[in-house]
């Protein structure tokens, strides 16, 4: 019999014991308890071998490892707050009581302990421990604690195994709430409005991107998952909102690499009145809170200082014309024809359909030339208007838009323009794309052209990829490091 099939077999044993004898393995609560790190302050005012009896503490969590020593016994415990040991003794616990533990508890079970604050010999934060409870069986036993799941895909599928054996993954995934908190208070402090719009729509647009369909029954016809948040919220500018933002799911029927994932996290954001640098002194300002929080939130996690001290640097700026052609060695890259372009960009390992636009092998060629190389927090400006039909016009460099995308680490974290708002321009242009590109191109969304023809005011919008804004600040490799629950192929 394999070794985790006799270790599970024996343990629920224990639980058909358990309830045999009226004890109930698995409780409804446990009452009033603290974190571990209540005790850990106050044994640490403690002298080496001392307790201090005057106040009692409950504090509950998952058993990581038992050590016996004669008549004392040592169990880790582990809760959000962090690990604390635990002192069973049987002086304290009695004889019977003690032996009984000492075969009932097994690593990975969930326990509450009440104790009092104490300091162990080796000057150990310690919980002397006068009653346990079992308030969850483990029957399958945990990973090992210095190991945990080194399979990539597994530890994707099974994401609590992954955390509960990984205090690093915890520590990441709190980071990740973390930062969206701190997002959340820079935009409403700026006085943006958070908003909510549809995540299913009869036309997914805003973005390149091939969407997911599905039916609604109800109305017996196709229903497209959102691939952007843009489009709904400029709906909101001309409604008459002026500063509004939305963080949340969009979908993307694409491939999953390090850096994408079909399923993500975007924060978008929509001000009236305000242009493209209006919106990169809104990142700059965003990114250094972002960093100075970070350092205070999460110090002991990995990256958070490295980013922190770069964001707080600021940006450096590159125009993308003139960056790409710096980097390519190609001159006069505005001028050349679609098919040029395309040729370059095959010559560069480009895969993308022949019939694209040329903006679509510009972005290719910036994508294998520059990025790789923008390690450091950097604003990319000004792009060709073949690459963006949603955003206005240069004001001042013919065929550009006002568009900036910033980079860290190599890749995207962000895209913003000065959104288009002239109807006949954003028809023209939507018409123009559709027809220049098969099955990867922006769905005309007929009731945003008709919103625009109602005025919607100058501005500007952002777009954001969280998921992205945790791997820059955690180091992360892989999207799907900071992706609670990825979508993974079946095995």
């Amino acid at each position: 019999m394999p070794e985790e099939s006799r270790l599970e077999e024996e343990r629920r044993a224990k639980v058909a014991r358990w309830r045999a004898e009226g004890r109930e393995p698995y409780p409804w609560s446990f009452p009033d308890r603290v974190g571990t790190d209540a005790v850990r302050s106050a044994a640490q005012a403690l002298a080496p071998g001392a307790d201090a009896p005057g106040t009692t503490y409950r504090v509950a969590g998952r058993v990581r490892a038992i050590r016996q020593h004669g008549r004392t016994t040592f169990a880790d415990l582990d809760d959000e707050a962090g690990e604390l040991q635990l002192l069973v003794r049987v002086d304290d616990l009695g004889e019977e009581a003690y032996r009984a533990w000492l075969a009932d508890l097994d690593p990975g079970d969930l326990i509450g302990a009440e104790g009092i604050a104490a300091h162990s010999r080796r000057g150990e934060p310690s919980l002397l421990v006068r009653s346990l409870t079992l308030l969850a069986k483990a029957i399958s036993p945990p990973p090992e604690k210095y190991h945990g799941l080194q399979d990539v895909e597994e530890r994707i599928r099974r994401r609590y195994l992954d955390l509960l054996a990984s205090p690093e993954s915890r520590a990441r995934f709190r980071a990740r709430s973390l930062l969206i908190r701190e997002c959340r208070s820079y935009l409403n402090d700026a006085g943006f409005l958070e908003v909510e719009t549809p995540v299913l729509l009869p036309v997914a647009s805003g973005a390149a991107a091939a969407p997911f369909v599905t039916r609604s029954r109800y109305l017996d016809e196709e229903v497209q998952l959102r691939i952007a948040l843009e489009l709904p919220l400029k709906r909101l500018l001309v409604g008459g909102f002026e500063r509004v933002f939305e963080l949340g799911r969009v979908f993307r029927n694409e491939d999953l690499d390090s850096i994408h994932s079909p399923e993500f996290t975007m924060l978008e954001a929509y001000w009236a009145y305000a242009d493209y640098h209006d919106m990169r002194r809104l990142v700059e300002g965003l990114y250094a809170h972002l960093g100075r929080r970070a350092l205070t939130l999460f110090p002991d996690v990995a990256g958070v200082r490295e980013a922190a001290e770069a964001f707080e640097r600021g940006f450096a700026t590159v125009d993308f014309l003139e960056e790409l052609e710096r980097t390519s060695g190609v001159r006069d890259l505005g001028s050349k024809s679609r098919e040029e372009l395309r040729e370059l960009a095959r010559a560069a390992g480009s895969s993308v359909p022949d019939d694209s636009p040329a903006g679509v092998f510009l972005d290719k060629l910036f994508e294998h030339y520059v990025e790789p190389g923008l390690t450091a927090p950097t604003f990319v400006v000004d792009h060709p208007a073949s690459t963006t039909p949603l955003a206005k016009r240069h004001r001042s460099k013919s065929g550009r838009v006002e568009r900036f995308e910033f980079y860290y680490r190599g890749f995207e974290l962000g895209n913003a323009y000065t959104e288009l708002n002239d109807p006949d321009e954003q028809e023209r242009r939507f018409r123009e794309q559709l027809h220049a590109r098969g099955a990867d191109q922006y769905a005309y969304d007929e009731d945003f052209v008709r919103a625009l023809r109602h005025g919607m005011p100058p501005s500007t919008g952002i777009g954001i990829g969280i998921d992205r804004m945790a791997m820059a600040f955690t180091a992360a490799a892989s999207i799907k490091d900071v992706i609670l629950f990825p979508l993974a192929r079946r095995r």
